[in-house]
């Protein structure tokens, strides 16, 4: 309901949305693909988290990107018509190691969280710590970062306190500085729940 809302508001006052430019080649370094990484002045709404790119790339729906880009204040007109985005890795030089083998990507390493990889009951999540909460509804995705108000494993519920409005989101803890909130936090409950059982 509160996507939605927004997503209204968003559409009804494009004036106050800032203009941004689609990049030529958009690229991400770390698996999470961000509006600044696919926008040209995305301004404050850079960090905003739109995917996660778990392969070498990512295709996404341009109508979709549009409205996570409308519900952050931004205004892409998308002129060329476009239906698919492809956001790709960005190519990096491998850094060897002290024992001069290649080291991996940064992004290999953050790329795919997931609760198989935590170990059970232990927090990914301290107090205090930054944290990104996903909404996902209807293949519109919206982010917001707070702050942790508890320790929490995968799985686990955690309040996060909204630094912009005040309020605190029941959200559930997905990985380190990732939360997610609605029915997606439903599933990632579910799931733990199933590990833990084995």
């Amino acid at each position: 309901m509160r996507v939605l809302l927004a997503l209204l508001l968003a559409a009804a006052a494009p004036a106050l949305a800032d203009p941004v430019t689609l990049r030529a080649s958009p690229q991400d370094t770390d698996g999470r693909v961000t509006l600044g990484d696919i926008f040209d002045g995305a301004g404050q709404a850079a960090g905003v988290l739109v995917a996660e790119r778990v392969g070498p790339s990512v295709v996404l729906p341009a109508h979709r990107i549009q409205a996570v880009a409308r519900a952050a204040g931004l205004d892409w007109t998308n002129p060329q018509g476009l239906r698919r985005i492809v956001v790709r890795r960005a190519p990096e030089a491998a850094v060897p190691d002290a024992g001069g083998a290649p080291a991996a990507a940064a992004g290999a390493l953050v790329a795919t969280p997931t609760p198989v990889r935590a170990i059970p009951g232990a927090a990914v999540i301290q107090r205090g710590d930054s944290v990104q909460v996903v909404y996902e509804l209807d293949g519109v995705r919206l982010t917001i970062t707070g702050r942790a108000q508890r320790n929490a494993a995968v799985g686990q519920p955690l309040p996060v306190l909204n630094l912009q409005s005040g309020r605190v989101i029941e959200a559930v803890a997905a990985a380190p500085g990732r939360a997610l909130a609605g029915p997606a936090a439903l599933q990632a409950r579910a799931n733990a729940a199933v590990l833990a059982s084995r």
